[in-house]
């Protein structure tokens, strides 16, 4: 199957787009594109499905106008070494979701940034309370570093669950009702739920949550997820990831944007 690229209609046109794959749960094409028609910005933002990261370098040669994009899976570890330049904080997780384009006479410069911490930090710090203590996060890909660092800023202990067994984390067969009891705060940094598989959720056992729980979900598609309907219906407070990716598109504006192109 070949690459499938949406071209942009307007090469004059400053481009702004997200890569991944496949994006059909993506959030940022309806979001940029509203926001440049509300501000009467000449812009547009496409959606650019590659199926191989090594395309990279060829989509941003076709396009000349292309000033920045988001990264979303699978290549949010990926992109790093095509680019020239890494922020210190994004390069201590070691994840990248968005690039910022720097265009000089003499060449292209591609420099990665991660706004999830942003994004996650600002819509998690209003919910916390004094007993929130230790997490759990489900996953352990590019989003779960960046929940795992911020969480890590706050001084709230944490450890990883995933499908399979590495050094320093859990399996989700051995999170048991006792173990989420300890840990308040469980996050999902996983597609699971996502639609159109709304009907999955991960397999644990939900007995352990209580109204001192916070259940913070990723996914904003559905609204409420499965992991978010079983701990609510046990007293949890919830949220879901949609405060978060709006909080992160404007940071990602800010750094498209910045006057000082080597920042």
């Amino acid at each position: 199957m070949k690459n499938k690229i949406t071209t942009p209609t307007m090469e004059s046109v400053h481009t702004y787009g997200i890569i991944g794959f496949p994006l059909s749960h993506s959030f940022s094409q309806n979001y940029f594109n509203n926001k440049f028609k509300t501000l009467d910005i000449n812009a547009q933002y496409v959606n650019f499905q590659i199926e191989n990261i090594n395309e990279v370098h060829k989509l941003i040669e076709s396009h000349p106008k292309l000033m920045g994009l988001n990264v979303t899976m699978p290549y949010k570890e990926q992109i790093i070494p095509f680019l020239d330049e890494i922020d210190c904080e994004t390069e201590k997780i070691g994840a990248v979701n968005v690039v910022k384009i720097i265009r000089t006479q003499e060449k292209v410069i591609l420099k990665g940034y991660n706004t999830d911490i942003f994004g996650f930090e600002n819509s998690l710090k209003p919910l916390l309370k004094k007993h929130h203590k230790k997490a759990l996060i489900f996953g352990t890909g590019g989003a779960a570093r960046a929940v795992g660092y911020v969480l890590g800023k706050l001084n709230i202990e944490h450890i990883f669950v995933s499908r399979f067994s590495y050094s320093e984390n859990l399996v989700y067969e051995n999170v048991t009702s006792e173990i989420i009891n300890e840990h308040k705060i469980v996050i999902n940094t996983t597609p699971i739920g996502m639609y159109p598989n709304i009907e999955q959720c991960p397999n644990i056992n939900f007995s352990g949550f209580t109204n001192e729980h916070l259940a913070y979900d990723l996914i904003y598609n559905p609204q409420t997820t499965q992991f978010l309907q079983k701990a609510s219906e046990n007293g949890a407070t919830i949220k879901n990831g949609k405060e978060m990716l709006i909080l992160q598109a404007e940071e990602t504006w800010k750094i498209w944007n910045r006057t000082n192109t080597r920042t």
